[in-house]
């Protein structure tokens, strides 16, 4: 059985902020120290671009991967029902990222409904519980990491200040669920360790790097989604993928691939900088609306 990853520093506790998403798109920045617009940094080209690479990354954890390969969840798997997860996923990131406090345990009680069946059996090669605090801080990480990774090569490293304002309030990509404040590493320092130790809990057997292999060339998903062109998506989501990932799936990468993946993002940047921040926030606005919709009215919002 692979063995759980080692959690989080415990240092100082993150500070309990309160709804600091409102019920408009306004700016989201609650340190009178730091302003910044914490909008600005969710991104979503980073969404089409690098989110794929960002599922590989979570799923390279032995019980994460084993557990979505083997989930029972009606609906509840990328190959079957990519429009389905991919709305689920992506509205998680954003009610995380900007929703009020409110919203978030709305869609934190919805998520702990479909976690309820997902946990391993006597069959499953590993153990894995859907609501183990190690494996959550996995998945945050990960998810921070893939958001501050496309920020910085898209358009520019943040300073300091800025790029520590942002890192507390990523821990709302655990705290959402049921990560502990205290789990969330003490500062950016404390994350490196953490992520440093995480990666070498990284192990993907034979079943689990076909799945993956099939999301990367995205032949594993259903119309229309896995149409051609393919390739360039195959490259863009292997690019995003640090060397340890790569490894696993035994994706080839050369020094020429890199340099023109990085070229292919300062490019990007040059044009997405001049965007209305509306524009470059689609389809995380999109979702934050549907899902206020869903809570008037009643509707799933998984």
């Amino acid at each position: 059985m692979t063995t759980a990853p080692a959690r989080g520093t415990r240092e100082i506790p993150l500070p309990r902020t309160t709804s600091t998403g409102p019920t408009t798109f306004g700016p989201v920045a609650d340190d009178a120290a730091t302003p910044v617009d914490l909008r600005d940094f969710l991104d979503g080209a980073g969404a089409f671009l690098a989110g794929l690479a960002n599922v590989v990354m979570q799923l390279s954890w032995a019980p994460v991967g084993h557990g979505v390969v083997e989930s029972r969840i009606p609906g509840g798997q990328l190959t079957r029902h990519p429009a389905k997860r991919g709305r689920t996923t992506l509205t998680y990131i954003a009610v995380a990222w900007l929703g009020t406090d409110e919203e978030r345990a709305r869609y934190r009680d919805a998520v702990n409904a479909s976690h309820r069946d997902v946990r391993s059996t006597a069959a499953s090669p590993v153990e894995y519980n859907a609501f183990r605090q190690d494996l959550q801080l996995w998945v945050a990480a990960c998810m921070y990491r893939g958001l501050t990774d496309f920020y910085t090569r898209t358009y520019g490293p943040a300073q300091p200040a800025v790029a520590d304002r942002v890192y507390r309030h990523a821990a709302r990509f655990g705290t959402t669920l049921q990560v502990h404040g205290d789990l969330w590493p003490a500062d950016l320092a404390a994350f490196e360790e953490y992520w440093e130790r995480a990666q070498a809990q990284v192990s993907v057997d034979p079943v689990v790097r076909d799945y993956l292999l099939g999301l990367v060339s995205r032949r594993a998903l259903r119309f229309p989604f896995n149409l051609p062109p393919r390739r360039p998506l195959e490259f863009m989501t292997t690019g995003f993928l640090p060397a340890r990932f790569r490894a696993e799936l035994g994706l080839a990468w050369s020094a020429d691939d890199e340099a023109r993946f990085d070229r292919t993002l300062r490019r990007l940047g040059a044009v997405s900088r001049r965007l209305p921040r509306d524009v470059r926030l689609f389809p995380f606005n999109l979702l934050l609306l549907d899902l206020r919709h869903r809570i008037r009215r009643g509707l799933p919002l998984v």
